[in-house]
């Protein structure tokens, strides 16, 4: 039986869970360490003003199921710093700088980026405490978002599941929701693969063209601090109608749970690949199992990322790391999908089964088990 005072734990986890609080600085932030069984917990810092401390400890356990269905020799964990990620550069360093100083005797926790943090954020990080990945090429990091190693992933996922469903990429209209460092990526990577992109969203706002929209001129108005609402030849659609439209493929690459039980029927698509952590509720996963949807969960198929950190701490070069992710990933969604269409179960199911076993078998190699 788990302690009433402790709602997120459970036989895995968490290991630890820290809030930092310094009001002087206007700093609130929260690190889940989940589980160490398989070695140091990597897990990235998010920067979101609304950011909770349920949310991290789910994203804490993604990353966990994560590294373990990657084979990684690394646990999970995240943290969270309440704060907007559009602060003046000096003021969101201070911030960063004195949330990594208060953790800094936490060595079962190495940063990555997330949303709201680069590989800049990294470089201070790494400066404070020594413990980073997803650092500058200047620092002899790979810089993850720079070359779009979690995108890259998201393809190799949406391929593999195409080739199993007996379909094919050549054609398929695409669906990207988030068209940042994951999203905008994806989208190149499944382009030049014989893909179109139909709809985009970013945080301004959805565009919709079902001919397919001008990818080149999207990434350049990203690029220049513009939204893909400037996008030409296309529709502007209330963000909120992008989960309607008519597609093959949707990407959702953003915030937690936009696909949820009061939208999940109108999706219209034929596989939902999750490039963002946790961004399909369980119900709603469940619905659009239900209906014939296949959905190649967030912890296989956004993995690229967190592969690509590992490889970095490794001393590996950029594209020995991009063909870790490529292997891995495929191979992993591979055996989910088979797993779930030769067993009553959904692919979440059969994602956890199979990270759950690899947890389960370091864990019984350790003296206290999560660490």
């Amino acid at each position: 039986m788990m302690h009433p005072d402790l709602p997120f734990a459970d036989a895995l986890g968490p290991v630890r869970v820290i809030h930092v609080h310094q009001p002087q600085l206007g700093l609130a932030g929260t690190v889940v360490i989940d589980n160490l069984a398989c070695g140091p917990a990597i897990g990235g810092l998010r920067m979101e003003p609304d950011v909770t401390a349920a949310e991290c400890a789910r994203l804490a356990r993604a990353m966990t199921f994560k590294n373990a269905a990657a084979g990684l020799p690394h646990g999970g964990g995240k943290s969270v710093l309440r704060a907007d990620p559009g602060l003046p550069a000096e003021h969101k360093q201070r911030l960063i700088r004195a949330f990594a100083a208060a953790l800094r005797d936490e060595r079962g926790y190495i940063y990555g980026p997330d949303m709201g943090t680069d590989e800049t954020c990294m470089a201070w990080v790494r400066d404070e405490i020594g413990r980073a990945v997803g650092l500058p090429r200047a620092l002899g990091g790979i810089p993850l978002d720079q070359i779009g190693a979690t995108g890259w992933g998201v393809c190799q996922a949406a391929e593999v599941a195409f080739a199993q469903l007996g379909r094919s990429l050549a054609g398929a209209r695409v669906v990207v929701q988030g068209f940042g460092a994951v999203g905008r990526h994806a989208a190149r990577f499944l382009v030049a693969r014989g893909a179109r992109v139909v709809a985009v969203a970013d945080s301004r706002g959805a565009v919709h063209r079902p001919d397919g929209l001008d990818l080149e001129a999207l990434l350049a108005l990203k690029a220049s601090g513009e939204s893909v609402t400037g996008c030409p030849d296309a529709t502007l659609i209330d963000a909120e109608a992008l989960v309607g439209v008519d597609c093959d493929l949707w990407i959702p690459a953003a915030r937690p749970d936009v696909i949820h039980a009061g939208n999940a029927d109108h999706l219209r698509a034929a596989l939902v690949v999750e490039g963002a952590n946790i961004p399909v509720t369980a119900e709603a996963e469940r619905s659009l199992h239900d209906r014939g949807v296949w959905v190649v969960p967030d912890f296989i198929a956004s993995a690229g990322g967190v592969i690509c950190a590992a490889m970095e701490l490794l001393g590996a070069t950029e594209g020995a790391a991009l063909a870790a992710v490529a292997e891995r990933v495929r191979a992993n969604t591979a055996t989910v999908l088979a797993r779930a269409q030769a067993t009553p179960c959904t692919p979440r199911e059969a994602a956890e089964a199979l990270a759950t076993e690899r947890l389960q078998a370091a864990m019984a190699t350790r003296r206290f088990g999560l660490y």
